[in-house]
């Protein structure tokens, strides 16, 4: 317990040394001035044996909730997944995951749960891929081995919906080792069309790395930054792949899609052509590489909870040439294939390294 934070369902049984973090979190309440109070909120990361190769990790690594209220219910009913505690045996359905990729539609996260099962040799021309939440309307889920594959929609409140229902997932099922990475399509800025981005910062549409949100009616701020190692060895990969252009960069999450992210072909539009370009190069001299609309929760979400996170997403446009999508929809298709390509010889290579170890 810090302070009012309680940290419920560590499992601490488990027979490793823990190392603290401390993450801020402040309160503002504008309507009484710039009252703040800040707290401390402890998330873990592993400790490595100095003699040991950091990618080797000798401590399993939990998922984190941050609920005591979880303790009292007895049935923890999943809504928008059609799942649930007691009608579920979520440790023995999930309890082996250890790679999640999630993305807004769900044919792109079917589509990469059958790629995926090609690139680990599980793939049977008579076999198919149930959606695990065919029960619900919401969101849709696919298993093959130790790889899960969501959808979570479109914008920030759609993705941190499906993220606290799949983070209880994963903590009920007693999941250790998890690595999220969400794949998906962005608008770039200064660079080629089909440019794989992975992002080292999410910042908001004012340049600053923060997600925030009202919690009874204060303003809660928390850091969106993602697993820095994760995104160098996504970009060693690419380089491995030698497909296409890969770059790590900070990423523009904005809870708009037409006048959030300065398009002039909106319903309204109050600026003019060059104040969307004046706006649009200050972003690219903080270091923002491209724009989509789910980064910020997520990351701050995947970080409070302990779990490994990358986002990954393929340029459609440059934004500096253009508003519109103009390509042939055969060219964007193969745009979107890239995040899965990258990802997936990422999640191979990781298993082929567990094997040779064990």
């Amino acid at each position: 317990r810090a302070g009012r934070h309680v940290i419920v369902g560590c499992r601490l049984t488990l027979r490793c040394s823990r190392q603290f973090r401390k993450s801020e979190i402040i309160f503002s309440e504008t309507d009484t001035g710039s009252q703040t109070a800040t707290y401390q909120s402890f998330s873990f990361f592993r400790k490595m044996n100095p003699k040991v190769d950091k990618k080797t990790d000798l401590c399993p690594s939990p998922v984190f909730v941050h609920n005591p209220h979880l303790d009292a219910l007895k049935d923890d009913v999943l809504y928008h997944f059609g799942l649930g505690t007691r009608t579920h045996d979520l440790p023995a359905m999930f309890g082996y995951v250890k790679f999640v990729c999630v993305g807004g539609s769900p044919w792109r996260m079917k589509s990469f749960i059958e790629y995926i099962a090609a690139e680990l040799g599980m793939e049977d021309p008579k076999s198919e891929y149930p959606n695990i939440c065919a029960g619900t309307d919401r969101y849709a889920m696919y298993k093959v081995g130790s790889v899960l594959s969501v959808s979570h929609g479109m914008g920030i409140s759609s993705i941190a919906i499906m993220l606290h229902e799949l983070i209880k997932l994963l903590h009920h099922a007693h999941c250790t080792d998890v690595t999220i990475i969400r794949i998906g399509t962005s608008g770039g800025i200064g660079l080629q069309p089909g440019t794989v981005v992975v992002t080292k910062q999410s910042m908001d549409a004012t340049f600053l790395p923060k997600f925030e949100q009202v919690i009874l009616g204060k303003t809660v701020v928390r850091n969106t930054d993602l697993d820095q190692s994760l995104a160098e060895e996504l970009l060693q990969c690419s380089k491995e792949l030698n497909q296409f252009d890969t770059v790590i960069g900070n990423t523009m999450c904005t809870l708009d899609f037409y006048e959030g992210q300065a398009r002039l072909d909106g319903a309204f539009c109050s600026y003019t052509e060059k104040d969307k370009r004046d706006y649009l190069t200050k972003a690219s001299e903080a270091g923002i590489c491209n724009i989509e609309m789910e980064s910020s929760v997520f990351a701050a979400m995947c970080k409070l909870s302990g779990l490994r996170a990358a986002v990954v997403c393929v340029t459609l446009l440059d934004r500096l040439k253009g508003d519109q999508l103009n390509e042939s929809q055969e060219v964007l298709r193969s745009y979107q294939q890239r995040p899965q390509i990258l990802v997936g010889y990422y999640i191979r290579k990781q298993l082929k390294g567990k094997a040779v170890c064990s």
